[in-house]
């Protein structure tokens, strides 16, 4: 069965180091609807970010032996994730009505559905050497 990230885009609010007065009623919404979603068998992770000023981004190049370069946060809200949720499901419209189902209650917020890649989707440029590997990995981290 396919894997699907519901990504939450992040906001202004996500983004500021000053917890929310109503948090505490809004993690136990996220509570709530987190387990629905593990009663129902689908949810896999769920997971929410920090502000992006406590993080960094590590920047490559197509140079030969160049050094990857670090730039620390904070970074542009419209390009970040604030958390996200891997869902397994039968397929993307299953994945979007869980989506529609998060319990947020402003205006800015969005979920961004997307599938996980799987070894299916690389034909054959996914040899059974890397099937294998990749296997041998899911079974050593404990995953699916």
């Amino acid at each position: 069965m396919p894997k699907f990230a519901l990504f939450v885009r992040a906001t202004p609010a996500s983004e500021s180091d000053t917890l929310p007065p109503n948090l505490a009623a809004e993690l136990e919404e996220m509570a709530a609807f987190n387990s629905t979603m593990a009663d129902a068998g689908v949810l896999l992770v769920a997971d929410g970010f920090l502000p992006s000023s406590r993080g960094a981004r590590v920047h490559f190049s197509s140079t030969p032996h160049a050094e990857p370069t670090v730039t620390h946060g904070p970074f542009e809200v419209s390009s970040l994730v604030s958390g996200y949720w891997i869902i397994e499901v039968k397929d993307l419209e299953e994945a979007v009505a869980w989506a529609t189902k998060v319990p947020f209650r402003t205006d800015d917020a969005v979920v961004e559905v997307r599938r996980v890649a799987g070894a299916e989707d690389f034909g054959e440029l996914m040899t059974e050497e890397v099937r294998k590997v990749e296997e041998g990995l899911r079974v050593r981290i404990g995953g699916k």
